[in-house]
Protein backbone atom coordinates (compact mmCIF):
# COMPACT_ATOMS: atom_id res chain seq x y z
CA UNK A 1 0.00 0.00 0.00
CA UNK A 2 1.64 3.87 -1.00
CA UNK A 3 0.02 7.58 -1.36
CA UNK A 4 -0.92 6.64 -5.11
CA UNK A 5 -3.20 3.77 -3.93
CA UNK A 6 -4.57 6.05 -1.46
CA UNK A 7 -4.74 9.16 -3.71
CA UNK A 8 -6.46 7.39 -5.96
CA UNK A 9 -9.07 5.85 -3.85
CA UNK A 10 -9.64 9.64 -2.55
CA UNK A 11 -9.72 11.22 -5.92
CA UNK A 12 -12.14 8.73 -6.68
CA UNK A 13 -14.38 9.37 -4.12
CA UNK A 14 -14.72 12.85 -4.87
CA UNK A 15 -14.95 12.79 -9.04
CA UNK A 16 -17.13 9.80 -9.02
CA UNK A 17 -19.45 10.59 -6.20
CA UNK A 18 -19.17 7.29 -4.36
CA UNK A 19 -20.02 6.85 -0.99
CA UNK A 20 -16.59 5.40 0.14
CA UNK A 21 -14.23 3.16 -0.97
CA UNK A 22 -13.82 -0.48 0.01
CA UNK A 23 -10.93 -1.97 0.40
CA UNK A 24 -10.39 -6.18 -0.52
CA UNK A 25 -7.06 -7.24 -0.22
CA UNK A 26 -6.58 -10.53 -2.53
CA UNK A 27 -5.81 -13.67 -0.38
CA UNK A 28 -3.84 -15.09 -3.20
CA UNK A 29 -3.78 -12.85 -6.29
CA UNK A 30 -3.93 -15.15 -9.52
CA UNK A 31 -2.66 -12.84 -12.17
CA UNK A 32 0.96 -12.85 -10.49
CA UNK A 33 3.57 -14.80 -8.77
CA UNK A 34 3.30 -15.61 -4.60
CA UNK A 35 3.78 -12.45 -2.51
CA UNK A 36 6.56 -12.28 -0.62
CA UNK A 37 4.64 -11.59 2.68
CA UNK A 38 1.81 -13.35 3.48
CA UNK A 39 -1.75 -12.18 3.44
CA UNK A 40 -2.39 -11.64 6.58
CA UNK A 41 0.32 -9.12 6.50
CA UNK A 42 -0.76 -7.32 3.67
CA UNK A 43 -4.24 -7.16 5.11
CA UNK A 44 -2.52 -5.48 8.67
CA UNK A 45 -0.86 -3.04 5.88
CA UNK A 46 -4.19 -2.41 4.40
CA UNK A 47 -5.52 -1.65 7.80
CA UNK A 48 -2.55 0.71 9.01
CA UNK A 49 -2.86 3.02 5.70
CA UNK A 50 -6.51 2.89 5.92
CA UNK A 51 -7.62 3.84 9.67
CA UNK A 52 -8.22 7.87 9.32
CA UNK A 53 -9.81 7.59 6.71
CA UNK A 54 -14.01 7.26 7.45
CA UNK A 55 -14.79 7.01 3.97
CA UNK A 56 -12.70 3.59 3.56
CA UNK A 57 -13.55 0.60 4.92
CA UNK A 58 -11.81 -3.29 4.85
CA UNK A 59 -12.98 -6.51 3.71
CA UNK A 60 -10.81 -9.04 4.84
CA UNK A 61 -12.72 -12.06 3.63
CA UNK A 62 -10.73 -12.67 0.42
CA UNK A 63 -7.62 -12.85 2.71
CA UNK A 64 -9.83 -15.34 5.07
CA UNK A 65 -10.52 -17.87 1.73
CA UNK A 66 -7.10 -18.73 1.22
CA UNK A 67 -8.72 -19.20 -2.55
CA UNK A 68 -7.64 -17.52 -5.92
CA UNK A 69 -8.88 -13.88 -5.73
CA UNK A 70 -10.98 -13.45 -8.80
CA UNK A 71 -12.33 -10.64 -9.21
CA UNK A 72 -15.65 -11.25 -10.40
CA UNK A 73 -15.89 -13.81 -7.71
CA UNK A 74 -15.50 -11.04 -5.06
CA UNK A 75 -18.15 -9.14 -7.22
CA UNK A 76 -20.79 -11.90 -6.84
CA UNK A 77 -20.36 -11.99 -3.56
CA UNK A 78 -20.78 -8.58 -2.78
CA UNK A 79 -23.99 -8.13 -4.51
CA UNK A 80 -25.02 -11.19 -2.69
CA UNK A 81 -24.89 -8.96 0.44
CA UNK A 82 -25.36 -5.88 -1.01
CA UNK A 83 -28.74 -7.09 -3.32
CA UNK A 84 -29.08 -6.49 -7.02
CA UNK A 85 -30.32 -2.56 -6.92
CA UNK A 86 -26.58 -1.04 -4.87
CA UNK A 87 -24.80 0.95 -7.85
CA UNK A 88 -21.22 -0.70 -7.53
CA UNK A 89 -18.26 0.26 -8.94
CA UNK A 90 -14.43 -1.30 -9.58
CA UNK A 91 -11.71 0.64 -9.50
CA UNK A 92 -9.02 -0.05 -11.77
CA UNK A 93 -6.00 1.87 -13.31
CA UNK A 94 -5.50 2.58 -17.14
CA UNK A 95 -2.68 -0.17 -17.54
CA UNK A 96 -4.86 -2.79 -15.31
CA UNK A 97 -8.06 -2.10 -17.50
CA UNK A 98 -5.81 -2.60 -20.74
CA UNK A 99 -5.47 -5.94 -19.47
CA UNK A 100 -9.21 -6.73 -18.59
CA UNK A 101 -9.87 -9.37 -21.31
CA UNK A 102 -7.30 -11.50 -19.80
CA UNK A 103 -9.17 -11.41 -16.26
CA UNK A 104 -11.14 -14.63 -15.67
CA UNK A 105 -14.97 -14.13 -17.18
CA UNK A 106 -14.24 -10.54 -17.64
CA UNK A 107 -17.44 -10.17 -19.61
CA UNK A 108 -19.17 -10.97 -16.27
CA UNK A 109 -17.65 -8.11 -14.58
CA UNK A 110 -20.22 -5.80 -16.18
CA UNK A 111 -23.27 -7.53 -14.92
CA UNK A 112 -21.90 -7.00 -11.61
CA UNK A 113 -20.29 -3.73 -11.20
CA UNK A 114 -20.02 -0.45 -13.03
CA UNK A 115 -15.94 0.23 -13.80
CA UNK A 116 -13.98 3.37 -13.64
CA UNK A 117 -10.92 3.94 -15.04
CA UNK A 118 -8.64 6.30 -13.73
CA UNK A 119 -5.71 7.68 -16.39
CA UNK A 120 -3.04 10.21 -16.25
CA UNK A 121 -3.91 14.19 -16.56
CA UNK A 122 -3.37 14.67 -20.81
CA UNK A 123 -3.73 10.75 -21.08
CA UNK A 124 -7.16 9.85 -21.46
CA UNK A 125 -7.95 6.10 -22.74
CA UNK A 126 -7.75 5.21 -26.53
CA UNK A 127 -9.96 2.94 -27.82
CA UNK A 128 -7.26 2.00 -30.37
CA UNK A 129 -4.70 0.85 -27.83
CA UNK A 130 -7.08 -1.10 -26.12
CA UNK A 131 -7.64 -5.13 -27.76
CA UNK A 132 -10.84 -5.03 -30.43
CA UNK A 133 -13.17 -7.13 -28.02
CA UNK A 134 -12.41 -4.86 -24.94
CA UNK A 135 -12.75 -1.85 -27.35
CA UNK A 136 -15.97 -2.56 -27.99
CA UNK A 137 -17.43 -3.16 -24.64
CA UNK A 138 -15.38 0.14 -23.83
CA UNK A 139 -17.36 1.90 -26.70
CA UNK A 140 -20.73 0.42 -26.07
CA UNK A 141 -20.61 0.84 -22.19
CA UNK A 142 -18.92 4.39 -21.71
CA UNK A 143 -20.78 6.99 -19.93
CA UNK A 144 -19.84 10.96 -20.41
CA UNK A 145 -21.37 11.93 -17.01
CA UNK A 146 -20.47 10.07 -13.75
CA UNK A 147 -23.80 10.51 -12.90
CA UNK A 148 -24.94 8.01 -14.93
CA UNK A 149 -23.37 5.61 -11.90
CA UNK A 150 -26.38 6.21 -9.53
CA UNK A 151 -28.87 5.70 -12.47
CA UNK A 152 -28.23 1.61 -12.49
CA UNK A 153 -26.45 -1.00 -10.59
CA UNK A 154 -23.42 -2.17 -12.74
CA UNK A 155 -22.79 -1.86 -16.20
CA UNK A 156 -21.43 1.48 -17.28
CA UNK A 157 -17.55 2.65 -17.87
CA UNK A 158 -15.91 6.11 -16.71
CA UNK A 159 -13.15 7.30 -16.77
CA UNK A 160 -10.99 10.07 -15.42
CA UNK A 161 -8.14 11.58 -14.41
CA UNK A 162 -6.24 11.34 -11.54
CA UNK A 163 -3.16 13.34 -9.64
CA UNK A 164 0.40 11.44 -11.14
CA UNK A 165 2.05 10.24 -8.36
CA UNK A 166 4.74 8.27 -9.87
CA UNK A 167 4.99 5.67 -7.18
CA UNK A 168 4.60 1.92 -7.93
CA UNK A 169 4.81 -1.02 -5.25
CA UNK A 170 7.90 -2.42 -7.62
CA UNK A 171 9.73 0.31 -6.95
CA UNK A 172 9.01 0.16 -3.24
CA UNK A 173 9.65 -3.54 -3.03
CA UNK A 174 13.20 -2.19 -4.48
CA UNK A 175 14.33 0.14 -2.54
CA UNK A 176 13.51 -1.74 0.85
CA UNK A 177 15.47 -5.22 -0.76
CA UNK A 178 18.75 -2.88 -0.91
CA UNK A 179 18.70 -1.37 2.35
CA UNK A 180 17.47 2.43 1.14
CA UNK A 181 15.26 4.48 2.77
CA UNK A 182 11.47 4.33 0.89
CA UNK A 183 10.29 7.61 3.32
CA UNK A 184 7.40 9.62 1.61
CA UNK A 185 6.10 7.23 -0.50
CA UNK A 186 4.07 4.98 1.77
CA UNK A 187 2.10 5.90 4.89
CA UNK A 188 4.89 5.97 7.98
CA UNK A 189 2.57 3.31 10.09
CA UNK A 190 2.67 0.77 7.21
CA UNK A 191 6.78 1.35 6.60
CA UNK A 192 7.02 0.83 10.72
CA UNK A 193 5.31 -2.23 10.12
CA UNK A 194 7.37 -3.29 7.09
CA UNK A 195 10.77 -2.36 9.41
CA UNK A 196 9.69 -3.86 12.54
CA UNK A 197 8.79 -7.45 11.05
CA UNK A 198 11.98 -7.38 8.32
CA UNK A 199 9.44 -7.32 5.19
CA UNK A 200 11.09 -7.42 1.87
CA UNK A 201 14.45 -7.72 2.85
CA UNK A 202 16.66 -9.71 0.44
CA UNK A 203 17.72 -13.01 1.09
Amino acid sequence: MHYGHLRLAEEAIAHLGLGGVRWIPAGQPPHRGTPQVSAQQRLEMVLRSTENNARFSIDPSEVEAAVPSYTVHTLERLRRELGAEQPLVLLVGADAFAGLATWHRWRDIFALAHVAVSHRPGFPVETNSLPHELATEFNDRRLTDVGGLKLGPAGGIVTFAMTQLAISATQIRKLLANGLSARYLLPDAVLDYIHLHQLYKST
